[in-house]
């Protein structure tokens, strides 16, 4: 069958050209606007870029999400902030001896520095677009507005850990991950034993390879948005707490600098699964997701309180970002190794410490020695 040549672009009809863009994901669309003039005009329709985010985003749906992402520019620069991830490679070369200590004589604000801009933000100023798929399936839509549970952020919150769980528990048993679970239909291998499963690893594999986590935060006040997960899991850990527990940590490295000493921070997205195995006939192996929460922990892995997450929160929609996820990969690299490296100087420092406390005991101890049959 021969194809007729088109020698004229501009013979077809814009409605084709509208129909060929309205079928192409987000990176696609925007590499076919450089094509040709046609292609960039019409591009730049919002409707096309909604159904985009749509598409990859379950969550915008929601008429007050696309009320939000309007407000904030539109769903072509919302899809150009969230699409590409965090990338943030000057993590700095701490030592242990570079921490400035916390004496008395310093107040808390002089310490982690000027908090004027603190009076600036709240937890109110925060969207949580949150959206799980699971190979390319999604399984798990939720927006959270604002902070949940910190209306006295001046109070308890901006002194307490942070912590952003993705489901309320209402109640001792209740259903509060809304009954989000994985099957064989979805295409979990069969589990039959536990015991069979630490061996092989097959539904660890499984879940690590197919599962996706975007977890995209809105500062409406200063109209910025940025995806905070890694859309794959950068660690794991099998069977914990309990033999059925499956652990994942998503995340991203976000700059804080003037806010505390390490000037960098690890934003942890936690998600753990817990396994029901199929012990008779006709049952499947399901995977039931019973937590997912966004934590911020500094280099010595003491969690950030709440006062300074929303400045490190604030701080980071304004992060360099890049599609190459490999980058993305490298800046939690550096940051794990700088972790590793203040924890081994701590601790060589603390034992040196003892060492010079012993040696300082027993020298003492036969000097009176020394004084008293003298």
């Amino acid at each position: 069958m021969s194809v007729a040549q088109i020698e004229n672009m501009g013979t077809l009809s814009s409605d084709l050209f509208y129909d060929i863009l309205r079928r192409l994901d987000g990176a696609t669309l925007a590499s076919a606007s450089c094509a040709c003039a046609a292609f960039s005009s019409m591009s730049k329709e919002e409707r096309l870029w909604e159904d985009v985010c749509s598409s990859m985003w379950p969550s915008t749906k929601r008429d007050d999400v696309k009320n939000l992402i309007l407000s904030i520019g539109g769903f072509k620069k919302f899809y150009g902030d969230c699409f590409p991830l965090i990338v943030n490679k000057e993590v700095p070369e701490f030592r242990w001896s570079d921490y400035p200590e916390y004496t008395e004589e310093l107040t808390e604000a002089e310490y982690y520095g000027d908090f004027d801009e603190f009076e600036n933000v709240s937890p109110s100023d925060f969207v949580s677009m949150v959206d799980i798929k699971y190979k390319d399936k999604i399984i798990c839509s939720k927006v959270i507005w604002g902070i949940p549970n910190a209306n006295g952020f001046d109070g308890w919150f901006s002194n307490c850990p942070f912590r952003i769980d993705l489901f309320d528990f209402t109640g001792q048993g209740d259903d509060h991950t809304g009954g989000v679970t994985l099957s064989v239909t979805d295409g979990l291998p069969v589990v039959t034993s536990m015991e069979r499963e630490r061996k092989d690893g097959k539904l660890w594999k499984q879940l690590c390879d197919g599962i996706r986590l975007s977890w995209i935060v809105v500062n409406t006040k200063v109209k910025q948005a940025a995806n905070l997960s890694s859309w794959s899991p950068l660690t794991g850990q099998r069977h914990w707490p309990t033999d059925k527990d499956f652990m994942l940590r998503f995340g991203s490295i976000l700059p804080a600098k003037d806010i505390l000493p390490c000037q960098m921070v690890e934003c942890i997205l936690a998600m753990k699964f817990q396994v029901t195995e199929a012990t008779t006939a006709g049952a499947h192996t399901t995977l039931k997701l019973t937590e997912l929460c966004m934590q911020l922990e500094d280099m010595e892995g003491a969690h950030v309180n709440g006062r300074n997450s929303l400045l490190v929160l604030k701080q980071g929609l304004r992060c360099d970002r890049s599609k190459n996820y490999s980058l993305a990969l490298e800046s939690c690299y550096l940051y794990s190794k700088a972790q590793s490296e203040i924890k081994e100087e701590k601790l060589r420092y603390e034992s040196w410490l003892d060492r010079l406390w012993i040696f300082g005991g027993i020298t003492t101890f036969f000097a009176f020695l020394c004084c008293y049959f003298m």
